[in-house]
């Protein structure tokens, strides 16, 4: 398969006089994704009413999609399925995880993992009971740290601030040789780099779709559960949809067959409307195309910015292949940099306490974001300009 980059990118809306560099954090709207919504809510909710649930495929959307997105990740069939949120997700896997490793009481991550993930740990473990900890270490020490104690590693394949990314073979084969279970997070990996799950034998995965994967919004989560556990992962979240048969309405609960057992509430259906608008594209995409694509515009990013703006120092790894799709930048003043690149119409986030982030997404990111977006920062740069009050205020969201 062969991917046209320059087809992919007349795909999506992307507003006029805008660089787009964040898709890291919400991807842009497919131009396909408003017409199949509202028909969703038109033609289906409007005109099918309940009878949505069975006569347009609603209630099996959250495998329908799953599948889809499984071809992605490297994951096998009937592995994937959707809904609910990343955090629901994340407990999810952990729970499961940890129910599988009688007599370990350690979740290892670490100090780098998006935060969200630490505290739904820590909940998880104070719902256990004192016994159940959270231990973090430095990115660089997770391998020397995966002991006999060790019941779950829990870790973020690519860093959501500097795009540093773990080795997942390599540190899933270590878990398992100590007898421990490997719960990846991939919010910044799926759709951003080819994944191989069922290659790496990864145990469990969660992620989200509203980033590379151009779902919107509040997009739904989904998780990953390897088929030699799914009929061993007990759902800690026993969900109505989760069921051997909702439908039955028994008072007990019963956890259905293979993945399906992992879901908990309603499907957003407006919102898997959008991503199956979104995944109508990613259908044409070669994985590893993508990849290379991505590469090349990351690097370019880099020797630009440093070779016009010296005050700014690389925070991603500088080797290609330790780092995502994303490149960030450190400055005592990142907040106030990237305030005034937004204000200039170059679009990326900043991550306390000092990153400015740059997703690089090959589907929709052209050679012509790149010069441009390193054109306006060595500007911004040179002349100070983001030194001024109204770019030093602080927004609810950064």
């Amino acid at each position: 398969m062969t991917t046209d980059f320059a087809a992919t990118r007349a795909l999506f809306h992307l507003p006029e006089g805008v660089i787009y560099l964040d898709g890291n954090s919400l991807g842009p709207l497919p131009r396909s994704a408003a017409a199949r919504v509202a028909d969703c809510v038109t033609k289906e909710w409007g005109e099918m009413l309940i009878r949505g649930w069975n006569a347009a495929g609603w209630m099996d959307q959250p495998m329908k999609q799953g599948n889809r997105i499984a071809r992605l990740i490297g994951a096998e069939p009937d592995s994937v399925v959707l809904g609910d949120t990343l955090s629901i997700k994340v407990y999810q896997a952990l729970a499961a995880a940890l129910d599988m490793v009688p007599g370990r009481k350690v979740i290892l991550s670490d100090t780098g993992n998006f935060p969200s993930d630490l505290y739904m740990a820590e909940g998880l473990c104070r719902t256990l009971g004192p016994d159940y900890r959270l231990v973090t270490v430095a990115p660089e020490d997770v391998a020397g740290a995966i002991t006999d104690e060790v019941a779950v590693l829990m870790l973020t394949q690519v860093d959501y601030r500097t795009g540093r990314m773990h080795d997942m073979a390599a540190l899933t084969a270590l878990a398992h040789e100590k007898g421990a279970i490997a719960v990846w997070d991939l919010a910044h990996s799926a759709g951003a780099l080819p994944v191989e799950l069922a290659g790496c034998k990864a145990d469990f995965a969660v992620g989200c779709t509203y980033k590379y994967l151009n779902s919107g919004p509040g997009g739904p989560a989904f998780i990953y559960v390897a088929p030699r556990h799914q009929d061993r992962a007990l759902p800690a979240l026993s969900g109505w949809l989760g069921h051997a048969a909702p439908f039955a309405f028994d008072l007990a609960y019963r956890p259905g067959a293979g993945v399906e057992r992992m879901r908990v509430g309603t499907p957003p259906i407006l919102q898997l409307a959008a991503l199956e608008a979104s995944l109508d594209i990613w259908d044409t995409v070669d994985m590893q195309a993508l990849r290379a694509r991505s590469v090349a515009l990351c690097e370019a990013f880099i020797a630009g910015v440093e070779a016009t703006c010296p005050d700014l120092a690389l925070a991603s790894p500088r080797d290609a292949t330790q780092r995502g799709s994303q490149v960030s930048f450190r400055h005592p003043e990142g907040y106030a940099i990237m305030q005034a690149l937004i204000a200039q119409g170059v679009i990326g986030d900043f991550r306390a306490p000092d990153i400015l982030r740059f997703g690089f997404t090959p589907l929709y990111t052209s050679d012509a974001d790149v010069e441009g977006a390193v054109a306006i920062l060595a500007k911004i740069m040179a002349s100070g300009s983001w030194d001024r009050p109204e770019f030093k205020a602080r927004a609810k969201v950064t």
